[in-house]
C-alpha cells in the first residue's frame, strides 16, 4: 500500500499499485477535477504509490535533467520493493543496508543491467551496472528527500532515513574533491586522439561524425556545460556582444547564465558550421541546433548525446590498450569508466589548475555556492605532495649508526 496503515484503519484498494503497470512505473497523477477519495491525513491526490511519487517529480518540473535523474532513482527503489511485494509505506530502517547493498550490486544481473533503451522497450533496465560509492550515496540523498516531501504529503508515516546513525556521512553530498576527471596527460592523448585526420577515402558519414566529435568534446571541456545543456544548446546561443562572444545557457534550476566564449571554441564553432554548410559564426535569429543528427537539421537528444559520448570513450581506450598496452593500464580503465559528466568535472578541474580564480570558476560553473566550486582546487594537494617530500629515509640510510641504547 501506498501509506503506513494503521491497525484500525480499512484497507483502502484505491491505494494499490496498480496491478497493470511494471514494477516501478509512475502512473500519472489523476487530473484535479478527478474525483478521489482520500484517507485522513493525506493532503495529495494520488491512488498509489505510482500517481504519489509523480506527485514529488511534478515539483521539478522547471528542471528535466534533475526530474529525469530523480526519476530514475525512485524507480529503482519502487522496482526493489515491488520484487518482494512492498510498497513505499513498508521501508525500515533495518531495509536501508539492505538495498545500498543492492545498488552496489544489482543481481541478477539479466533482471536489472542493461544498455541505454527506452523505457516503453521490454529490454530496458534500470541499471547500466553497479552503483559507485558516491552515486549510492546520491541516490540515498535524493530518496531521503522524497520520503521528506511523503511525510508532509500524509503519504507515508515516518521517513527511515532519518533513523540512520551514520546519516550525516552517508547522506551528506558535499564530498573533499572531485576525483571523477581525466587527469592532463590523459586528456591531451584523448584531445590528439580525436583530432586524428581521418582517411583520405573516408566516406562523408565518417568526416561528419568525426567533426561532430571534436565539437561535443571541446565544447563540454572549454565551457563545462551538463549534458541537457548540451543537447538544448541553439545556435543563437553564442551571442556577440560589445566584440565579445557569450553563450547563453538556461541551467539546472531554471537558472539563466552567461558564459564567455574562448578563441578556441569560436574555431570549434567555426569548424563545425563549415562543415553543415553554415556561414562562419551563427546569427542572432538562427534558432537551429546546434548538435545535429546525420541529416544535419535533427537535434540530438540527451540519450543519443550519451551513447556518442561513451562510445567514443570506449573507441579511445581501445586504441589506447592496443598502441600502449599495459604502460597505459591506468588511464584503460579510466576511460572506460567515463560518463559525459566526467568530462564537466574535467573542464573546471582543469580551468581551476591553469589557474582561473574561484569566483570566474564558480561562475562558468553556476554554482551558488563558491565551497562547491572549490571541490575543484587540486593545488594545495599539489603543494602538500611536495612539501612531504621533504621529509625521506635519506638521511638514516647513509651509514649512520644506531644508538641501541
Amino acid at each position: 500500500m501506498g501509506r503506513d496503515e494503521s491497525p484500525q484503519e480499512p484497507v483502502d484498494t484505491q491505494r494499490q499499485v496498480h496491478e497493470g503497470a511494471p514494477p516501478g512505473e509512475l502512473t500519472p497523477p489523476p487530473e484535479s477535477g478527478e474525483a478521489l477519495t482520500l484517507p485522513a491525513g493525506v493532503h495529495i491526490a494520488a491512488g498509489s504509490d505510482g500517481e504519489a511519487v509523480a506527485r514529488w517529480l511534478a515539483e521539478y518540473r522547471a528542471s528535466p535533467q534533475t526530474q529525469r535523474a530523480y526519476r530514475r532513482e525512485v524507480q529503482r527503489l519502487l522496482m526493489w520493493l515491488a520484487g518482494q511485494g512492498r510498497g513505499l509505506g513498508d521501508l525500515r530502517r533495518e531495509d536501508l543496508d539492505a538495498f545500498e547493498a543492492f545498488l552496489a550490486d544489482p543481481r541478477p544481473v539479466a533482471r536489472w543491467i542493461g544498455p541505454v533503451r527506452p523505457r516503453t522497450d521490454p529490454r530496458w533496465r534500470p541499471f547500466r551496472g553497479p552503483l559507485s560509492p558516491s552515486s549510492r550515496r546520491q541516490s540515498l540523498v535524493i530518496l531521503q528527500g522524497m520520503y521528506a516531501w511523503l511525510v508532509e504529503a500524509g503519504w507515508v508515516s515516518h521517513n527511515p532515513f532519518r533513523l540512520m546513525r551514520d546519516k550525516r556521512r552517508r547522506l551528506d553530498n558535499r564530498q573533499g574533491g572531485i576525483e571523477r576527471y581525466l587527469e592532463r596527460p590523459v586528456w591531451a592523448w584523448f584531445w590528439a586522439w580525436l583530432n586524428r585526420p581521418v582517411a583520405a577515402d573516408a566516406s562523408s558519414r565518417r568526416v561528419f561524425e568525426q567533426s561532430r566529435r571534436r565539437l561535443v568534446f571541446g565544447f563540454a571541456y572549454l565551457l563545462a556545460p551538463r549534458i541537457g545543456e548540451m543537447s538544448a544548446a541553439c545556435m543563437n546561443d553564442f551571442v556577440r556582444r560589445e566584440g565579445r562572444w557569450w553563450w547563453h545557457v538556461v541551467g539546472k534550476g531554471d537558472k539563466a547564465a552567461r558564459i564567455p566564449v574562448p578563441p578556441d571554441m569560436l574555431a570549434l564553432l567555426e569548424a563545425w558550421r563549415a562543415q553543415l554548410g553554415l556561414s562562419r559564426l551563427p546569427s542572432p535569429d538562427e534558432e537551429g541546433p546546434l548538435l545535429r543528427a546525420l541529416d544535419g537539421t535533427r537535434g540530438l537528444g540527451d540519450n543519443r548525446l550519451y551513447r556518442l559520448i561513451r562510445e567514443a570513450f570506449g573507441e579511445a581506450a581501445d586504441v589506447l590498450e592496443a598502441e600502449e598496452g599495459e604502460a597505459a593500464r591506468d588511464a584503460v580503465l579510466r576511460l572506460r569508466r567515463a560518463t559525459p559528466h566526467w568530462l564537466r568535472h574535467t573542464a573546471l578541474t582543469h580551468q581551476a589548475q591553469a589557474g582561473v580564480e574561484l569566483r570566474y570558476l564558480a561562475g562558468t560553473a553556476r554554482h551558488s555556492r563558491l565551497d562547491t566550486t572549490a571541490r575543484y582546487l587540486h593545488a594545495e594537494d599539489e603543494e602538500w605532495h611536495r612539501q612531504q617530500a621533504r621529509h625521506g629515509l635519506g638521511d638514516f640510510t647513509a651509514g649512520h649508526d644506531v644508538d641501541r641504547g
